[in-house]
């Protein structure tokens, strides 16, 4: 991290002790009322010296961008007010000659405090010690410092306890923690003392292994709640995995066993080597830096790295782009290598506190029994596989792999002897072992185990190992990608993607992926579909397409792994193409015929068509929570389906009329109630694209609609029906067609809460639109209560009607827009594509997501004379894609430049941002 120095920021020193004394000393002189009056002239200079103090050391920061040294004077500013505070209190306003030993009292600081360690804006814990009981004076004086305190706009947390009291409560872990880092401030230290001294004796001494127990089991439910991973991309700096308290849940057990003050005693007792402690140092600072300019920047206790403030904070402290990495992306990268080094450091703490007192490793099976001392050339150490020697590693460097492939195959832990030596032995993995055959074969049984990969590349990963041996998968070791869309980091997503893999393989996921879970056991090429999600996003971040570079990665990879040509130029074709399968099937019509040709052309085989649906599978799941659902899972099946007709020939030149006469033959089957000649009649209504675009139960439900509304004479009829198994809502909506009224459905369905996935639109032979939008709820989720769906009807009906103001509706609601959302900027794009559909121009639009946007892209389009005949609506993030099927007035491709033109700029102009105050203007250009 760079370090920016000036004079005025070195030279900048908050008031110690003696200058804030004499300062409130020249104000006592200068009061001539009485002892009650004479509170706010020193509160206003305790209140001044604070604020002094502060600035400075926030110059002193913001040149220096230490946290490490801004926590610690900040501390010491906040002893010094406390102390000056305290004698004020004792000398000024209740003075005695002598005090008894009952007004004899102490302060201590507790908490982060009492390590000497004080954010910005963080609370400040204090206990005040007495010697047995309380008295009226000791009360007096303990109400007006905290009055004052409190008055100066300090978050005080605070315990008023006697030595037996503090004692007997510390059966709590949170006091018990809250003593061992108690910290002498002002008063009676022989008091202090003797806390300090019965607290070791009585409590410390013989309650270590309760001690980390309990410790370690409130990480884990800590973890637990946030997520439990330390790659989640808007992290808890504080309180997240791989944060600083991990960091002070080793300072309390290392405090608590070897009462120790610094992490540097530990070096000594053998319990840290020298580059671990330095590695602690190293972290803690960037920890507390980083925690430091959050709450300057956001003004209060702030601990999350949401992502609005991100950019901010990586700008101020220093980070620039980078060979195609954002600026706020090499930071997190920091951060998350960062997180990773706390996780090897605590892991190897706790581990050998655990050994050190004989307890049963907590993650050991049904190796107790295991008598042999060795597995296949490694010690077993009390279940888990270690090294006889520190440079096992360096005289073996084939080990390096082997132990992991053996820890695997025997299903057993990794001593943390074994991890330190892995990692003073990284550097000798280089070009030599790399190519080792012996251990490309190692590394490639240990992707490929059919025993949960995914935990064995973890390990290496989280040793070092796997980024160094895959140079080219180190490089996305801790990189996100700033936006809403994924979840984790690359390194993060790749691993979890092979845990998926080995999971639908195992028959663990055949409810949620049933299709991929069939098809994943009739490929003949394994290895190159779990090489493939190894690399599918290997080359991020490298400032071009991601999926070509990576095509380039593996076909140097693969044969260095031992793999053969046809299944290097399998996983080349994978990575190349494996964003392919989500594009089409959710950007796509899957009922255009030439579509699903230019799809089957470039995956060319049934076998590539499986690998490619295993892997966008996979891919998908590992994004992130809810990023899969039945209604991806269902477009993915259905251009399975299309792309396997073609592919068997089942589909030939002729298919389209053949598909049309078998839908209508199915339908009246379906319609066998109905009059043969209401039957021929409705068939006449629709245009041959209508019959292919849902099943016989829909076309058949839709009938009935169809048929209710004509006799009815209903000017607008809707129609909701849940679709669980999709985890969608089927709204379709039969009125007279005119201009605009696909703009105005999906303005109604904006405001009334509901996102559109999808969207047909049919014009029937009698002049009237059927409209079919597949949607689901705007915060998630199914669109499925019964007021949502009452509310929806009620809009649509009132927008058609004229009553619904929808620009100014859909603009209050955007007006709520998150600050989240704001932080990222999408490129604004529109692309006109005539190859992909033979009768339509598809319309690709991309820009950042807002409520009521496809209300804008459509009403644009309209105002254009476009005919709108099916949309596919995708949000990722913030970014939303939306493809849309048109004609022109005359119902033909949009070809001619100057028509195309003003279709891009109509659009991108729909995409900006609107004004948030034009109002007047808006109106009049509406007008």
């Amino acid at each position: 991290m760079p370090d920016i120095h000036t004079p005025a920021a070195i030279h900048a020193k908050p008031p110690g002790r003696a200058a804030i004394a004499m300062r409130i000393a020249a104000r006592v002189d200068a009061h001539d009322g009485s002892v009650d009056s004479l509170r706010t002239p020193v509160l206003a200079e305790l209140k001044s010296c604070l604020e002094e103090g502060r600035a400075a050391l926030r110059t002193q920061f913001e040149a220096q961008h230490r946290g490490e040294t801004t926590v610690r004077a900040l501390s010491r500013l906040m002893d010094s007010l406390i102390q000056a505070l305290a004698d004020f209190t004792m000398q000024t306003v209740y003075p005695t000659a002598e005090p008894t030993s009952a007004e004899r009292f102490a302060v201590a600081a507790t908490g982060g405090y009492g390590r000497g360690e004080l954010a910005p804006l963080s609370d400040v814990d204090l206990l005040f010690l007495l010697p047995y009981k309380r008295t009226p004076r000791v009360e007096q004086m303990v109400e007006y410092m905290l009055y004052m305190l409190w008055d100066l706009g300090l978050k005080v947390g605070h315990a008023v306890r006697s030595v037996d009291e503090c004692l007997r409560q510390s059966t709590d872990m949170t006091i018990r923690t809250g003593l061992l880092e108690t910290r002498f401030l002002w008063g009676e230290e022989k008091l202090f003392d003797e806390l300090r001294a019965r607290f070791q004796k009585e409590i410390v001494a013989s309650s270590a292994p309760a001690f980390i127990e309990a410790k370690l089991n409130e990480r884990n439910e800590r973890h637990r709640k946030l997520g439990d991973s330390r790659y989640v991309l808007e992290p808890n700096l504080k309180e997240g995995k791989g944060g600083l308290r991990d960091l002070q849940t080793l300072f309390w057990i290392a405090k608590y066993v070897y009462q120790v003050d610094e992490v540097e005693e530990l070096v000594a007792r053998g319990v840290l080597l020298e580059e671990e402690a330095q590695r602690f140092a190293k972290a803690q600072n960037f920890l507390w830096t980083a925690r430091c300019q959050l709450h300057y920047l956001t003004g209060r206790a702030e601990d999350r790295l949401t992502f609005d403030v991100q950019p901010e904070i990586a700008r101020c402290l220093g980070y620039t782009n980078h060979a195609g990495t954002s600026d706020v992306e090499r930071f997190m990268k920091h951060y998350f290598l960062t997180a990773k080094d706390v996780g090897d450091l605590t892991r190897i703490f706790c581990a050998n506190l655990e050994q050190e007192s004989r307890r049963p490793p907590r993650f050991t099976r049904l190796f107790r029994a295991f008598t042999r001392g060795e597995v296949d050339g490694f010690a077993l150490d009390a279940g888990r596989l270690n090294v006889r020697s520190d440079r096992h590693f360096r005289d073996h460097p084939l080990d390096l792999i082997r132990l992991f492939r053996v820890a695997q195959v025997h299903d057993l832990d990794i001593h943390p002897n074994a991890l330190r030596a892995i990692t003073r032995a990284l550097s000798v993995i280089g070009p030599k072992l790399r190519e080792d055959r012996e251990a490309n074969r190692l590394f490639l049984e240990i992707l490929t185990s059919r025993k949960d990969p995914e935990l064995t590349l973890r390990r290496m990963n989280e040793a070092g190992v796997l980024g160094r041996f895959v140079p080219d998968f180190g490089r996305t070791v801790g990189m996100m990608q700033f936006d809403m869309y994924h979840h984790f980091t690359v390194d993060e997503h790749t691993l979890y993607a092979v845990g998926i893999m080995h999971r639908i393989e195992a028959g663990q996921l055949n409810d949620e992926t049933p299709l991929s879970a069939e098809v994943i056991h009739e490929i003949a090429s394994r290895r190159a579909l779990y090489v493939a999600v190894l690399c599918h996003d290997i080359a991020k971040g490298r400032g071009g397409d991601h999926s070509i570079l990576g095509a380039k990665v593996a076909r140097k990879l693969c044969p260095r792994l031992g793999m053969t040509e046809e299944e290097t130029e399998t996983v080349a074709w994978l990575v190349r193409w494996h964003l392919l399968m989500s594009h089409v099937a959710f950007k796509r019509d899957l009922d255009d015929d030439q579509t699903i040709r230019q799809f089957v052309e470039i995956v060319q085989s049934p076998e590539r068509l499986k690998l490619l649906l295993c892997l966008t599978v996979a891919d998908i799941r590992a994004v992130g929570p809810g990023r899969w659902n039945g209604w991806k899972a269902t477009l993915l099946r259905q251009l399975y389906s299309r792309a396997v007709e073609i592919m068997s020939g089942s589909i030939g030149d002729e298919g389209r009329e053949r598909r049309v006469a078998a839908a209508q033959s199915t339908l009246r089957e379906e319609l066998a109630d109905w009059p043969a000649a209401d039957v021929e009649a409705h068939l006449a209504l629709g245009y041959p694209n209508y019959w292919l675009s849902s099943d016989t139960a829909t076309l058949g439900r839709q009938a009935r609609l169809i048929r209710e509304a004509e006799r009815a004479k209903a000017p607008l009829t809707l129609d909701t029906r849940i679709d669980r198994g999709r985890a969608v809502t089927e709204v379709t909506v039969y009125t007279a067609d005119h201009p605009g009224l696909f703009s105005r459905l999906a303005g109604a369905l904006a405001l009334a809460g509901a996102d559109i996935v999808d969207a047909r639109i049919f014009t029937m032979t009698n002049g009237m639109a059927l409209d079919v939008f597949t949607v689901q709820a705007s915060t998630g989720g199914m669109f499925d209560s019964p007021d949502k769906l009452a509310r929806l009807s009620v809009i649509v009906d009132k927008a058609l009607a004229g009553e619904v103001r929808l620009a100014e509706e859909l603009a209050k609601r955007r007006a709520a827009l998150s600050s989240r959302h704001r932080a990222f900027k999408v490129a604004p794009r529109v692309l006109v594509d005539n190859k992909v559909s033979s009768g339509h121009s598809v319309v690709e639009v991309n820009g950042r997501d807002r409520s009521g946007l496809l209300y804008d892209l459509t009403r644009a389009l309209t105002g254009l004379n476009l005919q709108i005949a099916s949309a596919k609506i995708s949000t990722y993030g913030e970014a939303a894609v939306d493809v849309f099927y048109v004609k022109d007035v005359f119902g033909l491709k949009i070809t001619h430049e100057a028509k195309l033109k003003q279709v891009r700029e109509a659009l991108l102009a729909a995409l900006a941002d609107p004004d948030p105050e034009p109002r007047k203007a808006g109106r009049k250009r509406a007008a």
